[in-house]
């Protein structure tokens, strides 16, 4: 099994939930978040003193996935969510050894 995490602009959010659904990847979890990279920030004034911000709002997509159906998910997701602009995200792939149902105590690719 591996997890894939992808972060990615909040625009993209619903359009990302579809393509997903069709490719039939049901379970997903989002998570928004604030990050920073590349989009090198901006000074605003806030109460009469400078502030720098240099994080950005974006949504992270948490999905665990079999081994065999990562490429087609990681290709949907770049597909859907680039841009070709700076700040279009990142995708990090890694290994899940266990999964567990708590419900049940089933293990393994059957809880996906």
């Amino acid at each position: 099994m591996k997890k894939i995490e992808a972060i990615i602009q909040p625009a993209k959010l619903d359009e990302i939930k579809e393509t997903l659904n069709q490719i039939n990847i049901k379970g997903l979890t989002i998570t928004q978040v604030m990050g920073c990279g590349a989009t090198k920030g901006w000074t605003e004034y806030y109460r009469g003193s400078e502030v720098f911000l240099n994080v950005l709002p974006k949504v992270m997509l948490m999905i665990v996935v079999p081994d065999e159906r990562v490429d087609e998910i990681v290709s949907a997701i770049i597909k859907t969510c680039r841009t070709d602009h700076v700040g279009d995200g990142k995708i990090f792939i890694s290994n899940v050894e266990r999964a567990i149902r708590i419900r049940s105590r089933e293990e393994g690719d059957s809880v996906l």
